[in-house]
C-alpha cells in the first residue's frame, strides 16, 4: 500500500480531515494505496504557504528562477523510469507511452518555462514629440492550478511551469484518480532544495479541494483542464469573484480525411489520434469523415488494424492500448456503446469489456471500438466519450465535410488529410477548432497558443501565451519635456 502526503509550505503532511480517499489501479481495479482527503482547511494552509513564499520569489532574478526550475526538470529526468512505471501503474497506460511521452514531456516543461522566464519581455512603443509608453508585467500572485487524470504529470506541470517561471507561487491539484506522480514531483522537489511555499501540492476530490480552490478570496487566478460542466461550475463560482480564468475542457474532434491524402501515413497516423491513451486525450480524433470515394477503402483497411491491436498489461512493453482509468469511467463508455446501438450503430469492431484474466481480471480494459451509420446529431457524435471509441461516417464534398465537422458544441481540435495545399487552408481557416493539424496529430511546437472554441473552453495556454495568462500588465506612460 502507498501512501500519499501533502506538500505544503515544503512539509509533507495528511489531510487536516485526517481522511483518505482509496488509490485504484486501473489495470487490476484493486486499491494499491490511499490519498489524503483534503478540503478548505488544508486549501486555507496552502495558500497562506504560498502568501508567504510570494514575496521573496516573485522578487528573483529571472536567471535565479530559471535555474531552481531547472534543478526540478533535472531531478525528474534522473528518476524517469520510476516517474513512468508510477504512471503506468496509477493511469493503466502503457509503460512505453508513459516512458516515451508523458515523463519526458514534464521535463520539457519545466525546461522550456524556465528558459522562456529569461526571454519574456515587454513591449514599448515611442510616440514622436510625446514620449514613450511602455509596458511592465508584474505576476498575479498566489495561483491555482488544477489538472486532470488523463496526462497526469505532462498536464500538472504544463499549467505550474509557466506560472512559476512569471514568479507566481502556486495551489496545485492533481486528479484524485491518479494522484502519484504528482506526489512524485513533491518528494523531487524536497530532494532539489525547491523554495518552500513557493509550490504546494494538495491531493483531494474536485468537490471538496477543487471546490476551496475556485472559493478562496486570494487566489487570483485559477488554470484548469477537465470536463466542460466542471468548467463551468468552476466560472460560476470563481467568475463573480473576478478571478482570471484559463479553462481547457472538452472535445469531440473530427478527422477529415479527403481522397487525394497520403493513404498510408493518414492510416497510420488515425490509429494513432483515435486510440492512444485508450483514446484519452482531449485531442483524439473520435469523429472520423471520410470522403465517399474513398470511404470503404478506408473503413476495411482501418477496422482491419483496430481489431488486431492488443489489449494487454500496461507494464509490458508490447501492449499499445491498456487500461482505462476507472471503473466508472469505464461503465460511462461502455454506456456509449450501447447507447450507440440505440441510436442505430453498427459495431464493426470492438465494443466490449476485455477480460485479461489472473491477477488482470478485475482491470478496467475496453476493445478498441468502430462504430458507423450514425448521425452527426445523435448523441454519440455529439458528447464527449473520452475513451477508445471512434464513429465513422462519409461526405461527399468540402461544404459538407466542414457542416459536420462543426456541428457539434465541441471546438477543440481538428485533422485535414489532403495534398490540396489551396484546400488544407480553406478548411483549417473555417473549422472550428482552437487546433487544427494538416497531414498529422499531436505534432506540438510549446511555443504555440493551445485552447479551443466554443465548449471547449476559454483561454490559451502553451508558450508566451501562458506567461501573459499568469501576469498583469501595467502600462506606463513617460511624458518627455518639448
Amino acid at each position: 500500500m502507498k501512501r500519499i502526503r501533502n506538500y505544503i509550505g515544503g512539509t509533507f503532511a495528511d489531510a487536516a480531515s485526517g481522511g483518505w480517499i482509496p488509490n485504484v489501479q486501473p489495470a487490476t481495479g484493486k486499491v494499491y494505496g490511499d490519498i489524503p482527503d483534503s478540503g478548505a482547511e488544508d486549501i486555507d494552509r496552502a495558500v497562506e504557504a504560498a502568501k508567504a513564499a510570494l514575496d521573496e520569489w516573485s522578487r528573483l532574478r529571472p536567471e535565479e528562477r530559471f535555474r531552481h526550475m531547472m534543478n526540478v526538470a533535472e531531478g525528474i529526468r534522473t528518476r524517469l523510469e520510476e516517474f513512468a512505471q508510477a504512471e503506468s501503474v496509477d493511469n493503466g497506460k502503457p509503460v512505453r507511452l508513459a516512458r516515451g511521452v508523458d515523463i519526458p514531456r514534464a521535463v520539457q516543461n519545466f525546461e522550456f518555462y524556465a528558459s522562456a522566464a529569461l526571454h519574456f519581455g515587454s513591449e514599448s512603443h515611442y510616440t514622436e514629440n510625446l514620449g514613450i509608453n511602455y509596458t511592465l508585467r508584474r505576476p498575479l500572485g498566489v495561483v491555482g492550478c488544477i489538472s486532470p487524470w488523463n496526462l497526469p504529470l505532462y498536464l500538472f506541470t504544463w499549467k505550474i511551469a509557466p506560472a512559476l517561471a512569471t514568479g507566481n507561487t502556486v495551489v496545485a491539484k492533481p486528479s484524485e484518480i491518479t494522484p502519484m506522480t504528482a506526489y512524485l514531483l513533491s518528494e523531487v522537489l524536497d530532494e532539489v532544495g525547491f523554495p518552500k511555499g513557493v509550490l504546494n501540492v494538495v491531493h483531494g476530490l474536485g468537490a471538496s479541494a477543487g471546490d476551496a480552490i475556485s472559493h478562496h478570496p486570494d487566489i487570483a487566478a485559477i488554470s484548469f483542464t477537465g470536463g466542460t460542466e466542471t468548467g463551468k461550475r468552476i466560472l460560476s463560482v470563481a467568475g463573480p469573484q473576478l478571478k482570471k480564468l484559463s479553462l481547457e475542457l472538452g472535445g469531440k474532434n473530427p478527422n477529415l480525411i479527403f481522397a487525394d491524402c497520403d493513404f498510408d501515413a493518414m492510416l497510420r497516423t488515425t490509429v494513432r489520434s483515435s486510440f492512444e491513451n485508450q483514446g484519452q486525450i482531449c485531442l483524439c480524433g473520435s469523429r472520423i469523415l471520410v470522403e465517399s470515394s474513398l470511404y470503404d477503402q478506408f473503413k476495411e483497411a482501418f477496422v482491419e488494424k483496430a481489431s488486431r491491436m492488443k489489449v494487454g498489461d500496461p507494464s509490458d512493453e508490447n501492449t499499445r492500448t491498456g487500461a482505462v482509468v476507472s471503473q466508472a469511467h469505464m461503465e460511462k463508455v461502455l454506456g456509449y456503446i450501447e447507447l450507440a446501438k440505440r441510436e442505430g450503430g453498427k459495431i464493426l469492431c470492438g465494443g466490449e469489456r476485455v477480460r485479461l484474466g489472473g491477477e488482470l481480471e478485475n482491470g478496467f480494459f475496453i476493445q478498441p471500438t468502430v462504430i458507423e451509420g450514425l448521425g452527426q446529431n445523435c448523441r454519440t457524435n455529439q458528447e464527449e466519450i473520452f475513451g477508445p471509441v471512434v464513429t465513422l461516417d462519409r461526405f461527399d464534398s468540402e461544404e459538407e465535410a466542414l457542416e459536420k465537422a462543426n456541428s457539434t458544441e465541441y471546438g477543440l481540435s481538428a485533422t485535414v488529410w489532403t495534398r490540396d495545399l489551396a484546400r488544407a487552408h480553406r478548411v483549417a481557416e473555417r473549422v472550428e477548432a482552437g487546433i487544427v493539424w494538416v497531414n498529422t496529430w499531436l505534432a506540438r511546437d510549446l511555443r504555440t497558443p493551445f485552447g479551443g472554441m466554443k465548449n471547449s473552453g476559454m483561454g490559451r495556454e502553451g508558450g508566451f501565451e501562458a506567461m501573459r495568462f499568469f501576469t498583469e500588465p501595467k502600462n506606463v506612460c513617460i511624458q518627455y519635456d518639448v
